[in-house]
Parts: structure tokens; C-alpha cells; sequence
């Protein structure tokens, strides 16, 4: 087998610009023409043998310092960086990349620096992803992540939907009230309504056209299924036209959206928007009035109170979340410049936490957001039994507020001394993403920040931000 050429155009001149000679002087001293020399230096042709033993004559050169190792090595880390998805479609062949290797090494080690950055980057970027809750590296998100960016980026109001609902709520009258509407309407669409001792809230046969209902339910919560299901046989073609304007990515989005609009529905025709939102002005926006007249919840109540953004017709601007007694966030949505983080639970300071302390009481507090904004907020549990004995209780809280200026129209700010800064206590949105230094009740050190660690000395926390 004949032996292998060695190309070393790279370390010649690497060798010669280290003893300062021209290339010139540098083809004399090895005993070969100038156009020769600058040849071997572009790997236009292999170092010779002659050459080889001029280096080590004149130069004293360790020979092995020309084997093709480093480039070979500088081929195969490249070759990696490459096989990273970014570059599918632009990987250059392997020619190329010895090529590069011999021909211009320092080009080839800054691409692998380049690349090696763009790495850690993108590291950080899913460590972030993953303190937010996100899945490993998914770059797609889930159904129902889809279906809670859809209402969340409508700014949680969708007007046909909405439209609807209200026009269909006109129909009770002073003799009828929205109950009987309601049963009225899924009878004429060949459903009749019955009450039962089910395991479901809501259970409908196509074929018999039969909805149950759970009679362990609160009456609210029958009547709001019986909307839905109303939304569900009575709007299909308006929703269907809503979600293929949606276009979500999956099947599986569609069908939660689905239902999500059929939800809607429901809670738009229980608090018809017009009706809804001049009932809410005059009480000042009392929780308990508003559910009494509008035979709702309290839940109920602060979720349609989250979504008045009709243009021309708008509402305070709130923002609403539930938790569960672990803290995660369930629902969300913030008409306020107050946005929850996506995933994960909220800032434990929040008054939303102490609810489950307090069942059956409102809790108020002024807060402060790390950009200065200052807010009012209103929370109490809305634990829901399971209607029998041993059955088990879902257990929430809910928050509802909005920015203080808007104080002078709610109840609850009555007595409460908004001109005082000490009276609003400093909230974040989640630990990983507030740059709050000095927070006794931080879990988690700041992901966008460097901490220092005195071994000599502890604080509340062990470690300190900077």
C-alpha cells in the first residue's frame, strides 16, 4: 500500500511565521522554489521529503509535528457540532471539512467556539423552560398549553361567542328565569334534562338524547352544565367556525378548545355581558351580590369579571388565577400588566396562598410588583364537596385584581389605605424569574442572576444575590 501524502499547508506556516522569514527566505532554507513553498502551504501539494528532513536540518523540528492528528481531531469535533438538528439541511461534506481543518484552523476552531456557545444558550434556555414546567427539550407545546395561549392571547374574550350567548340570554323574561330558558332550548333541540345520582357532573347520550345532571351538584353548577351543553347542541356551526379560524395544531387542541368555548358560552349566558358589567358597576363589583343575582359562583363570578374586554364596552381590567393547595396555577388570565408565569406556582407572599387559612372569607391585600406597579387583591377558597360522605373535596383558591388606581370602584377597598407605601407588600411572579435580592421566602435562587456564598456567616437564605 503506497504510504499516505501528508498535507501540513497550515503548519508550515505556522512554523515559518514563529522564525519570522519570508516565504521567500523560508523556500531557500528548505532548499525548494517559491512557487513550490507556497503550494504546499495551500495544500495544493504534500509536503515532500526532502522538506521534511530541511525542518528537521535547519529547523530542528520534531517531525511528528506535522502528522495530520490535530486535523483529523479538528474533522471530528466539527463533524459532531454539525450533526446538531440546527444544520440538517447545510452540513457540508466531509472534503470540505478537511478542507477547512487543514486549510484554515483557527476559522474552524471559532466555529467550534461559536457553536459551543450557541450550545450553552440554548441549555439555559431549556433549564429555564423546565423550571417554568416545560417537558425536556419539547419544542412544541402541549394541547392544552395550545388551548390556554388561544384565550389567553384573545385576551381571554371572544365576541362572537360572547355575542351569542348575550343574545341568547335575552329570552328570559319575568316569568322565566334562565333555568327554564335553558331547558327550554336543549328541548327543542330534542334533549330532555334529568337529575340523578351519577359519578359525572355532566353526562349526555347522543342517541337517547338524555343529559344527566349529578344531583350531588350545587345548583349553580347544574345550570352552568346545562348551558354548556346548550353551547355544545345549539352553537356547534359558530364554535366550529371559531376553532377552524383558531387553527390549532392537533386534534387533541381542538376538542379542549372545544369544550373551552362551550364554557364560555355557558358563563357569558349566566352573566350576559351588557346586563353583567352594569350590575358590576353599581355593587361596586361585590362578589356575593353579583353571584346572587346571577345565580353563579363565586368562581364563576371572578372568572367573567376577567373577561369584560369588549372594545367600546370595557370592564375594569383584572386579572384572575386559581390555584391548587400546592400552589400550581389552574387557571389564569391577566388583563393587568401583572402576567403569572406559565408554569409552575405563584409567588408564595401572595395572599391567594393564606386563602385556604381563612375558608369563607375574602382576604384583601396591596401589593407591589418588582417594576413598581401596585396592585389590589381579593382572594378566598372555593373548596367544592364531593356531595356524599367520604367523597373527596377539591380544594382552590381564587384571586381577583387589578392595578390600585382602579380602587375608587371596588368594595373592597374600602378602608384600606392606599397612599401608604409601607402598606403594599413587595410580590413577584415565580422565584426562578424575580429579581427580588432580599426575600425571606425565596425557594430558589434567580436564574438570570450570580450568587456569592458565605461560609462564615448565614442569612435567611444561604446564599446571597447579587
Amino acid at each position: 500500500m503506497p504510504a499516505q501524502k501528508l498535507y501540513a499547508g497550515a503548519k508550515l506556516r505556522e512554523i515559518r511565521s514563529r522564525i519570522g522569514l519570508t516565504q521567500k527566505d523560508f523556500a531557500t532554507k528548505l532548499g525548494v522554489s517559491l512557487p513550490y513553498l507556497n503550494q504546499m502551504e495551500n495544500n495544493n501539494r504534500p509536503v515532500s521529503t526532502t522538506v521534511v528532513l530541511a525542518l528537521a536540518r535547519e529547523f530542528g523540528l520534531d517531525v511528528t509535528e506535522l502528522t495530520t492528528g490535530d486535523s483529523e481531531r479538528l474533522v471530528s469535533d466539527m463533524r459532531e457540532a454539525l450533526a446538531d438538528p440546527l444544520f440538517t439541511e447545510t452540513s457540508p461534506p466531509l472534503a470540505d471539512l478537511r478542507l477547512a481543518a487543514s486549510n484554515a484552523p483557527a476559522l474552524s476552531h471559532a466555529f467550534l467556539e461559536l457553536h459551543r456557545a450557541y450550545r450553552q444558550t440554548h441549555e439555559r434556555l431549556a433549564s429555564l423552560d423546565e423550571a417554568l414546567g416545560r417537558e425536556g427539550a419539547r419544542t412544541r407545546a402541549s394541547p392544552w398549553e395550545e388551548v390556554r395561549d388561544f384565550f389567553h392571547y384573545c385576551d381571554n374574550y371572544i365576541d362572537a361567542v360572547d355575542r351569542a350567548a348575550e343574545h341568547f340570554a335575552k329570552g328570559a323574561s319575568e316569568g322565566r328565569s334562565i333555568r327554564d330558558l335553558a331547558i327550554e332550548r336543549l328541548a327543542r333541540h330534542g334533549v330532555t334534562v334529568s337529575i340523578a345520582e351519577i359519578d359525572a357532573l355532566r353526562r349526555f347520550d347522543p342517541h337517547a338524547r338524555v343529559l344527566t345532571l349529578s344531583a350531588r351538584a350545587a345548583p349553580q353548577t347544574q345550570l352552568f352544565q346545562m348551558l354548556l351543553q346548550l353551547a355544545l347542541v345549539g352553537q356547534d356551526t359558530l364554535i366550529e367556525a371559531t376553532l377552524d379560524l383558531a387553527r390549532f395544531r392537533s386534534d387533541e387542541a381542538r376538542a379542549i378548545a372545544k369544550i373551552g368555548l362551550a364554557n364560555y358560552f355557558a358563563g357569558a349566558a349566566l352573566m350576559p355581558y351588557a346586563a353583567f358589567l352594569a350590575a358590576a358597576q353599581s355593587c361596586r363589583h361585590d362578589l356575593e351580590i353579583l353571584a346572587a343575582r346571577f345565580e353563579a359562583s363565586i368562581e364563576q363570578v371572578c372568572h367573567r369579571l376577567s373577561t369584560l374586554q369588549r372594545p367600546g364596552a370595557k370592564g375594569i381590567p383584572f386579572f384572575f388565577v386559581r390555584v391548587d393547595q400546592a400552589g400550581t396555577i389552574t387557571k389564569r388570565h391577566s388583563a393587568t400588566r401583572l402576567q403569572f408565569a406559565r408554569f409552575g406556582g405563584a409567588c408564595p407572599l401572595w395572599n391567594v396562598h393564606r386563602a385556604f387559612e381563612t375558608p369563607g372569607r375574602f382576604l384583601r391585600q396591596l401589593a407591589e410588583t418588582p417594576d413598581g406597579v401596585r396592585y389590589i387583591s381579593l382572594a378566598r377558597d372555593v373548596s367544592k364537596p364531593g356531595g356524599s360522605y367520604g367523597a373527596p373535596v377539591r380544594r382552590f383558591a381564587v384571586a381577583l385584581g387589578c392595578e390600585v388606581r382602579h380602587a375608587p370602584s371596588l368594595v373592597y377597598a374600602d378602608t384600606l389605605d392606599i397612599t401608604k407605601a409601607t402598606a403594599f407588600e413587595p410580590i413577584g411572579i415565580s422565584c426562578r424569574i424575580c429579581d427580588r435580592r432580599k426575600c425571606h421566602q425565596r425557594s430558589v435562587p434567580p436564574l438570570e442572576r450570580r450568587l456569592t456564598i458565605d461560609t462564615d456567616e448565614r442569612g435567611v437564605l444561604p446564599y446571597e444575590v447579587l
